[in-house]
């Protein structure tokens, strides 16, 4: 782990926050002094420099915090949680708030438990793709659906015609909803039977591991495209495929979900369905700011739309 480089107390030359910034010095030293007539993105810049080369900030222009938000995470394996936190905590940061990061622990309080806990204490909450009818809450959620349908259009436009789910446990309202909308698809897109569909879906785990023993089952089934509920889901689908000795994408088409920071630079570079996470963490964060300040805000489910993103792992079906 690399420490970042300690903060110097020593005086800011205003000739190097200036060269940072590129701006003159004459706004370096006004920002410096709190006066007016600087833009608030030239002020941003300004103070973005001082933290790049390690200067303190002057206490006039440290920002107080209006309060702290809570923050829970189911963990922090999953590239796709660190996006969401991050997204949020920029949002937070700028209307003054400050995160607290919490993660569920093994043998800790369960989500359900901790929403119980907000629920009895009448705690403003949202929650990010965790809906549920029996909790009067703002939701924010991806279509699940269209995400499914979209990854089986693609693989079907392809030529795939044997084409299964590798899905997260279904005590999960995603993976309840990536099923349904799968077989949907499947019986419209492909002209399957409804019970045929259904016996192409493969419940494990979120996790590379649940992607593996998913690819198994799907591959002795006969698919040659596999849509997965979750980017590590693919990446075991992928490692899977190849300890079967076939290739992705010549032998097998595979589609993630999520578009995690760092999939398009997998082997193969990982065809997904990419969340659309800073508008959701801006959505659930108003929201909830709405809430603290007193505004009531309706209780519904508010769902973006998804973005197909191809890339290596799919290609037409071999003839």
């Amino acid at each position: 782990m690399t420490l970042p480089a300690p903060r110097t107390t020593a005086a800011p030359r205003l000739s190097d926050i200036a060269g940072q910034a590129a701006v003159s010095e004459a706004t370096v030293s006004r920002v410096l002094n709190g006066k007016q007539g600087v833009a608030d993105s030239t002020r941003q810049r300004v103070l973005a420099a001082l933290d790049i080369l390690g200067y303190e900030r002057p206490v006039r222009l440290r920002q107080r915090s209006a309060g702290l938000i809570g923050l829970v995470t189911p963990e922090l394996t999953n590239p796709i949680f660190p996006a969401f936190a991050q997204s949020v905590e920029q949002v937070l940061a700028g209307h003054g708030y400050t995160p607290v990061l919490c993660t569920q622990l093994p043998g800790g309080a369960t989500e359900d438990e901790l929403v119980e806990q907000l629920v009895e204490r009448g705690v403003p909450f949202v929650l990010i793709n965790g809906y549920n009818e029996r909790i009067s809450a703002p939701f924010v959620s991806p279509d699940d659906n269209a995400a499914v349908r979209m990854a089986l259009q693609h693989l079907a436009d392809l030529g795939h015609r044997r084409i299964g789910l590798a899905i997260g446990p279904q005590r999960y309202v995603p993976s309840r909803r990536k099923r349904d909308g799968f077989v949907e698809a499947a019986v419209s897109v492909l002209g399957m039977d409804r019970s045929e569909a259904e016996l192409l879906v493969c419940s494990t785990l979120f996790s590379v591991e649940g992607g593996q023993v998913a690819a198994g089952a799907l591959l002795d089934a006969g698919c040659t495209g596999i849509v997965c509920g979750s980017d590590l889901m693919a990446l075991g689908v992928v490692r899977a495929a190849r300890g079967r000795g076939l290739d992705v994408p010549r032998d097998v088409s595979v589609v993630g979900f999520d578009d995690s920071q760092l999939i398009a630079f997998t082997d193969p570079p990982l065809t997904t369905v990419r969340q659309p996470v800073q508008a959701m963490a801006a959505a659930a964060v108003g929201a909830l700011l709405e809430e603290i300040g007193g505004s009531p805000v309706q209780r519904t489910e508010y769902v973006f739309q998804p973005e197909l993103v191809v890339r290596g792992s799919t290609a037409a079906v071999r003839a």
